[in-house]
């Protein structure tokens, strides 16, 4: 090789790797995360009546991480183990995370992991929100924030798209006699009615010294189940970021994906636990470096309408799932809780609800916050029409609006379409967020540098 080509090699890989080296270094994470202390007294969220729990198992956290690239950005995204939380506490946290960090509001998502063994922070089926530790888990927000924007420090980011399709399937199957299955026997199951989504993105913040300071993976399974019996938890997800917490460091955090409609049918707590860690860990371990020249965020205010809805018709359909399908006396319970929701509907139908879009770009890799339990279908739509090759949705986002469907699934009827504060805004409001979505993917793309 002659000294020319050599030097003509060494110049152009240096004009590879410094760009690469220098927004590496210009790019700064901090990570933390506060306990969501409990007591056994409170009422557990989650069910259709109100439950208890005995002791704890893991941790309940509110888990930050803030993203800083100086002259390019900040962002700042919290996890809290809870099952969900409606805006007005989430307002208030995330303009105080903008004041006292210097973030804007645009760029501050807060998420629920969706437990269902967590103190219920929401008024839903038949027990209202506890709303001392509901303001708890905001105040706990915020003071993790607070603490991750202190441990800013130089990270390099890395990347990868793992999956993880053992673990949940879609849980709307059509039944024999033409219901879509919720709760009691699916042996006379026939076929899934939607996709499941098996992919496990991992976004890693590594400090100087290689060792983890945050590590964000988002999967798209309702969140339930524990390995202890009736305890408080934060299910599968939060206990298996936890056990990576204590052999990796750093600070873990679960996102939850669009999983209104896919949950785990087969395997126990443990077994999922095990499973879900095992594809992080791999994922992490195959992690590349990407560049992270700005982080930026958008937020829309949207107006959706509560449902409009026949009652006899909605009693009707609950009466003849819950009466086939549920025990006596638990399906009297059942009939009676669907009926004390829609009264509270009632007078509501046509009225608007506002809420929250959002969309975060870190780098080349985007997240966008949607406000419900976000039917998968949806949230893969959003993946396809986005500008963006990764893509990822976070459900359950600075806002509560119940169950949110497909249009089609309406007509095929289920639980999550039951109206009920669980699921009341009319047909058509997720194609509504997912063209709101993509319009903020869209403004994201046509403002890169």
């Amino acid at each position: 090789m002659t000294a020319r080509r050599s030097y003509t090699i060494a110049f152009t890989l240096i004009t590879l790797i410094l760009p690469t080296l220098s927004q590496a270094a210009d790019l700064r994470v901090g990570a933390a995360h506060k306990a969501l202390a409990a007591e056994d007294s409170l009422v557990i969220g989650g069910g259709i009546g109100p439950g208890k729990a005995i002791g704890q198992e893991g941790e309940l956290r509110a888990s930050a991480v803030v993203i800083e690239v100086p002259g390019g950005g900040k962002a700042c995204l919290v996890a809290c183990d809870v099952l969900m939380i409606d805006r007005d506490v989430l307002d208030s946290a995330a303009r105080r995370i903008s004041e006292k960090i210097g973030v804007p509001f645009d760029a501050v998502l807060i998420n629920a992991t969706h437990t269902h063994h967590a103190p219920t922070t929401v008024t839903v089926h038949g027990y209202q929100r506890e709303e001392a530790f509901t303001r708890y888990v905001g105040d706990q927000a915020v003071e993790a924030a607070v603490l991750a924007n202190s441990r800013l420090a130089p990270a390099t980011f890395r990347f990868r798209l793992g999956e993880e399709s053992s673990v949940g399937r879609n849980s709307r199957l059509l039944l024999a006699d033409g219901t879509i299955f919720w709760t009691g026997s699916m042996t006379d199951a026939v076929r899934p009615t939607g996709p499941f989504d098996p992919e496990l993105p991992v976004l890693a913040f590594d400090r100087p010294d290689g060792k983890p300071e945050a590590v964000l993976f988002n999967h798209s399974t309702h969140t339930i189940g524990t390995v202890g019996g009736q305890v408080r938890s934060p299910s599968f997800y939060g206990l298996a970021a936890q056990e990576l917490e204590k052999e990796r460091g750093g600070t873990f955090l679960f996102f939850e994906g669009a999983s209104g409609s896919t949950h785990n049918l087969d395997l126990r707590a443990g077994e999922a636990l095990l499973r879900v860690k095992t594809a992080v860990a791999d994922t992490l371990d195959k992690a590349s470096v990407r560049p992270v020249n700005r982080v930026q965020g958008k937020r829309k205010e949207i107006t959706l309408h509560y449902r409009r809805f026949d009652e006899a018709k909605e009693d009707a359909a609950v009466v003849s799932y819950c009466t086939k399908r549920q025990p006596a006396p638990h399906h009297e319970k059942t009939i009676g809780i669907f009926r004390d929701m829609r009264k509270v509907l009632a007078p509501k139908q046509g009225m608007e609800r506002k809420t929250w879009v959002q969309a975060i770009a870190i780098g080349d890799v985007c997240v966008v916050g949607v406000p419900a339990e976000f039917f998968t279908t949806l949230g893969q739509e959003i993946k396809r029409r986005s500008p963006y090759r990764y893509t990822y949705v976070f459900e359950l986002a600075n806002d509560y609006i119940g169950y949110v469907p497909d249009a089609p699934s309406y007509a095929k009827g289920g639980y999550q379409v039951w109206t009920g504060l669980h699921s009341f805004v009319e047909k058509g409001s997720g194609e509504t967020i997912v063209d709101t979505a993509v319009e903020l993917l869209d403004d994201l793309k046509r403002t890169e540098k």
